[in-house]
Formats: C-alpha cells, structure tokens, sequence
C-alpha cells in the first residue's frame, strides 16, 4: 500500500530503511549563476552538531560544487544578535531560527524574501511548508522562511534516579527530589502549562502569546512558582553541549531539553518520555538575510536540504525528523525506533506548537528568564 502523508505524523516520518549519514546526495541541477559567484556560501547555524562538518556539507558541495563557510552558535537569542550585527557588517548569507522568530526578524528588518521559482516547494512534506506552517512563513505574501527540520522539547529522564508521576509530568521538572537541567524560559513556560493544566491560572496560558498584559500576568505567577522550586536545579543550558553536561558532568536526574540531548544519552542510562501535558514541538528553516551576498547559493542549499538525500542527512545530523518526501526511507533504523519509543499516537497528538513570539514578547521572555537565573 502507497504511503501517503496527511499530518505531521513523527511515527510515519521516520519509518524506513537505513541507508548511513555518509552516502552522498545525487548530483543537483545547480544553476549556473549560483557558480558563477563565488561559490562559497556563509551560513550560521546551530552548534553541537559534529555530523554537519564530517558529513553533510562535504555531501553538498560534492553534489553541487558550492563550499559552506559554517559558523556555528549555541542558541538563537546569539543568533539574533550576530544578525543584526551581520545586517549592518554583513557575512552572513543564511540562518537557521525556528518559525515561532520568524515575525521578529523580520521587524527588526533582517530578512529577505525568497524566490520560489529557485526552490523546490512540492518536496516539502504536507504540512512543512503549507498550512498553517506556510502561513506563518509569509508576510505580505513574500516567501521569508523554508523547514529545514523539526522535533520536540521534552523530558530527558535517568531511568534508575529520576522521581516521576505517573504518568510523567512536567511537573517532575519542579520536584525537590529531583536534579534538573533547563533552559529558563522553556522551564517558565513549563511550569505556566502545568499550572494551566491543573486549573491553577487565571486564564489560558496561550493568552500570553498575543496580549502583553496576560503576558505579564502569566508570566509573573509562572516566575514566582518556579524561583520557589529552584534550588533543585544543578546546570542551565541554552545549546546542545551545555545540556549534555547537564547530565554527565553534573548529575541531573530529570531535563527538559531537545529530542537531540536524550538520543544522545540513550544508551548512558536516560530515557526521552513525552510529558502528559504534551510535549514541547519546534519547526526550524532558514531564513535569508536582507543583505545576503551569496544569494543563489542559499537558494541551492535550502533546496537540497528539501531533497530525500539532504533532508535525510540534515535531519541525521540534529537526530530529529526530516523535511522533505521520501527522506524517512532513508534515515537509521534506530532514530526511529528511539522515536517511536517516545511517541504513540496520544503523545504525537498532544504535541504542543510554540506559538509566534513578537520581538516585544522576547525581550519581555528574556527578562523573566534573566530574573528567574538571578533568583
């Protein structure tokens, strides 16, 4: 039976044969213009992900003949920063923040559109790039984002030490019996959802994603409640590495850290578990600075990641789940069976979207996760 794809469904994403992170891609059709440049393209991108320079990027650049110039940051408020440096010095051609930024650049004037006609859009599975996903992708019906990758924020566990609810519970994250490794505005928000699911906030804590005075509201109670239950954090992370040592070097039972950090400790004692309130779920793509030099290249190099080949590899590399059709069929049998180890259908169908996040919203997210550091 032909498989066909009608949600974002991780279990049917990441089914399929192994074909190894060190096949190369087919050769692409690259536009000659894009040779014709330098063939050199400035990427800044995530950091902790070692796959990226012994395989991915040598995998382009023998499938198109364009070199990556990779700089590699731990988090996306550095990102941010780097940008609107890069805006003014320039460097960078493309970027890779998840979709809930996207408004933010964009009013801080960082981004430029893309060229569909340069792009292969039909090889994006459903839902990735249109919907609601291809919505929050546009502005004024130009092009500023294209999925790169996606997976979740949830529970990284130690199966013999970790103190959990049954079923588990964001709120293990806050118990004294635990040691935990967070990133502090992922853990405020953690704790405005358990609170929310309990019945214990004044109103819905999406309200304080679109109004700024239910931000401040929600977000003050989430601060209070989370600075009470402190003293049972042992690491802050805000990249892959910090989040890891978390774990080995410091000693922390429970996290709430990205799908990438549990597969990572898979076999060092630590399980990756979907909370009962659902799990955190991120889109991530790149976007294209407003000043790009290398402009024909970016567009060759987001096409190629939507291909099987570098779609496969891309999300190999992060240990999360492919954009592109076909890609699933050839990705390591055990990334996906470490997935559906986490996420049956009731898991995959409570996956909770970080929403939009306005520059206003993120300055004031900042300065909750500054204070809730500082308590």
């Amino acid at each position: 039976m032909k498989k066909t794809y009608s949600r974002i469904d991780r279990r049917t994403l990441l089914k399929g044969t192994a074909l190894g992170i060190g096949a190369l891609a087919a050769p692409a059709i690259v536009s000659r213009k894009a040779l014709a440049s330098s063939g050199e393209l400035n990427f800044t991108g995530w950091a902790g992900y070692p796959l990226f320079a012994e395989k991915v990027f040598p995998a382009f650049t023998a499938a198109t003949g364009i070199t990556i110039n990779f700089k590699e940051l731990p988090d996306q408020d550095t990102m941010f920063a780097d940008a609107k440096v890069a805006l003014e010095a320039g460097g960078i051609d493309l970027i890779e923040p998840t979709i809930d930024r996207v408004g933010a650049w964009n009013d801080n004037g960082l981004l430029g559109a893309f060229d569909e006609s340069k792009l292969a859009m039909a090889n994006y599975l459903p839902g990735l790039a249109d919907g609601a996903a291809g919505e929050r992708s546009r502005k004024d019906g130009a092009l500023l984002y294209v999925p790169s990758v996606w997976g979740t924020e949830s529970l990284v566990v130690s199966e013999a030490d970790a103190v959990l609810s049954d079923p588990p519970s964001l709120g293990d994250l806050f118990k004294a019996e635990n040691q935990a490794v967070l990133r502090p505005h992922s853990a405020l928000a953690a704790m405005g959802r358990w609170l929310d699911a309990q019945g214990k906030l004044p109103r819905p804590w999406m309200d304080g994603y679109t109004d700024m005075a239910a931000m401040a509201e929600l977000w003050d109670i989430a601060l209070a409640e989370a600075t009470k239950a402190k003293g049972n954090v042992v690491q802050w992370w805000s990249g892959e590495n910090e989040a890891n040592a978390g774990f080995t070097a410091n000693g922390a039972t429970v996290g709430l850290c990205w799908d990438s950090t549990g597969f990572n400790l898979r076999n060092d004692g630590y399980k990756y578990l979907a909370p009962v309130e659902g799990a955190f779920a991120w889109h991530q793509g790149f976007v294209l600075m407003k000043n790009a030099q290398n402009v024909d290249q970016a567009h060759e190099f987001a096409k190629w990641i939507s291909s099987a080949e570098g779609a496969a590899m891309w999300a190999t590399a992060f240990s999360a789940n492919p954009v592109g059709k076909g890609a699933a069929d050839l990705m390591d049998p055990e990334v996906s069976a470490y997935y559906n180890g986490t996420f049956n259908d009731e898991a995959l169908s409570k996956l909770w979207w970080w929403p939009d996040q306005s520059a206003e919203f993120l300055a004031k997210r900042a300065e909750y996760a500054d204070k809730y550091k500082a308590a």
